[in-house]
């Protein structure tokens, strides 16, 4: 989940001994298209966000991302990035990629991305080392000293207006604007919505369901935790046309992600259709064995759909421009299996 991204950053200082050290053999850049497809007309470009304003004067060939889902832009325009985040949770086979990503990367060919390690916050160093001419952040929490720390090494483009607040088709817009692809951006975004529409008719049972997407800690239920409405889990199901349940309709507008409430204020979801969770085959009976929990009807007529912890279709549930072909479908057959008569 977002915790490891919201960990405390490097020292600034740091930056200036390793951009010295700089390797002066920096992988070449990868495209199956032996760059960036862009026309140079289509720059400069000057893309607003949450810290002002970044200005890309030239097509950029060397493509850097950071945080989560960033690359997926470029590789659904066709480009391979230089580096991009390490997924450290959602993956199936320790090898630091998602499996859509992975299928991208094997569709298009080149080298394998440097992977930044981001646990204990963004990898300056390895950033730098690969030399890029922009970075991709439109879907971040970077704050502002991380966002001053790295445009030193290039030009950075940052989130729209709130943490981890971004659509997937806002992080499409912005990416692919900053690679001089705002029209194939465009044409992506179109092709996405196709599929869900697609995904939301073939589980036409989630049509007008209030969907909540909670977290719990099993070990202390006394507070449920819920994702707001500026989050891209209920933020994206929202988007398909599911309305949110009332307690998600009042943080409309908040600039935090996630919001908790006491157990002892269960009431405050009597109006859910389906509680969305991470967990395993033990959490409905977890849940229901709870004297405040088991008063949220969802929970006790086993509304719930469990996403199992720390797998890629739990990690697909955070939507992404790769990860909704790839698993949409699944994620929504999870969701409706509840409303099953």
């Amino acid at each position: 989940m977002r915790i490891s991204r919201l960990l405390a950053i490097g020292a600034a200082a740091a930056l200036a001994v390793s951009l010295a050290a700089c390797s002066s053999s920096a992988p070449e850049s990868t495209s199956s298209s032996g760059g960036n497809p862009a026309s140079d007309d289509a720059f400069p470009v000057t893309i607003e966000h949450a810290f002002g304003e970044t200005t890309i004067t030239e097509k950029p060939e060397r493509v850097a991302t950071v945080a989560w889902a960033n690359h997926e832009v470029p590789l659904a325009l066709g480009i391979v990035p230089v580096g991009m985040s390490k997924a450290t949770w959602g993956d199936d086979d320790d090898n630091g990629i998602l499996p859509w990503v992975e299928e991208k990367l094997d569709e298009l060919g080149g080298d394998t991305p440097a992977l930044f390690d981001e646990t204990d916050g963004i990898d300056y160093e390895a950033v730098a080392d690969t030399e890029p001419d922009v970075i991709l952040a439109a879907y971040s929490g970077l704050t502002q000293e991380e966002y001053d720390t790295l445009s030193k090494i290039a030009p950075v483009v940052a989130y729209p207006e709130v943490q981890w607040g971004t659509s997937v088709d806002d992080m499409i817009e912005m990416n692919a604007t900053a690679l001089g692809l705002k029209d194939e951006g465009e044409a992506l975004i179109d092709e996405l919505h196709a599929d869900a529409d697609t995904a939301l008719e073939a589980h036409s049972v989630l049509k007008d369901k209030k969907v909540l997407f909670a977290y719990f800690d099993p070990s202390d239920l006394s507070t449920i935790g819920y994702y707001t409405a500026a989050d891209t889990r209920p933020g994206y199901l929202h988007s398909l046309g599911l309305p949110f349940p009332a307690i998600v309709e009042e943080s409309v507008g908040s600039d935090k992600f996630n919001l908790e409430v006491s157990a002892e204020e269960a009431q405050k979801f009597d109006d859910v259709d389906v509680l969305v969770t991470y967990g395993d085959d033990t959490t409905l009976a977890t849940l229901q064995a709870d004297p405040l929990l088991s008063k949220i009807p969802a929970i006790a007529e086993g509304r719930v759909a469990i996403l199992p912890n720390a797998t890629p279709i739990a990690a697909s549930a955070n939507p992404s421009p790769l990860s909704i072909p790839w698993g949409l479908d699944d994620y929504l057959a999870i969701l409706a299996a509840p409303l099953a008569p």
